[in-house]
């Protein structure tokens, strides 16, 4: 799909196509809980916020660049450290408790306030829904490094809110079309990645006991 609308709308932001596809194949082995998903976000997230620099969309580029790029190599660390049962290509999924959600929300409010005022200092396009998908994206860099399976819940909503940035950069630049349609190869696969690791803790649970 991202190849086809690639040729369609583009053929000559090659970078763009290479960040799509990278993007898209790091949710399929996030979604089976594979830590080689993990050393893919972090190539994407690099060559998303070149790419996201390039639209002055900088919420996007200091996300992923000062964000979700270091995230991913914590959670990287995180998921090879916690295998399940000794098997590297599965990680041992997680519950948070109560008083971690609440930390984590609290911590999200803070870091969405700082983060308005900085994009709003370097004049961001779009600012309101940039702020938003940093709220989202910090959930999910939060969410992801704790091995939770609602890190695809987070990321589900995230690509809701880069789907409508990227349509409306769409409408001032057709290229920017196959980056939308890259998000909405995200949703897709970030709603099995919530449907898998969701069936990765049942199966956990149940071999446990």
């Amino acid at each position: 799909m991202i190849v086809v609308f690639f040729v369609l709308f583009d053929r000559n932001h090659y970078m763009t196509l290479a960040a799509s596809l990278i993007g898209v194949t790091s949710l399929i082995f996030n979604a089976k809980g594979n830590p080689f998903g993990q050393l893919l976000m972090i190539v994407f997230s690099l060559l998303y916020g070149v790419i996201s620099y390039n639209f002055a969309y900088y919420g996007e580029m200091v996300t992923y660049l000062g964000m979700t790029m270091p995230m991913a190599l914590f959670a990287l660390i995180s998921w090879l450290r916690h295998p399940y049962k000794g098997r590297k290509s599965e990680v041992e999924v997680n519950r948070l408790k109560r008083t971690e959600i609440i930390f984590m929300i609290i911590l999200t409010a803070v870091v969405t306030a700082l983060f308005f005022f900085i994009l709003r200092y370097f004049d961001t396009a779009y600012l309101i829904p940039s702020t938003f998908s940093v709220t989202t994206s910090f959930i999910v860099v939060y969410l992801t490094f704790r091995r939770s399976p609602y890190f695809a819940v987070a990321y589900a909503a995230n690509d809701i809110v880069l789907i409508v940035l990227w349509m409306l950069a769409s409408i001032s630049d057709i290229r920017y079309i196959s980056v939308t349609v890259c998000f909405a190869a995200f949703l897709i696969n970030d709603i099995y990645g919530f449907v898998n690791w969701k069936s990765m803790e049942r199966c956990q649970k149940h071999n446990n006991e």
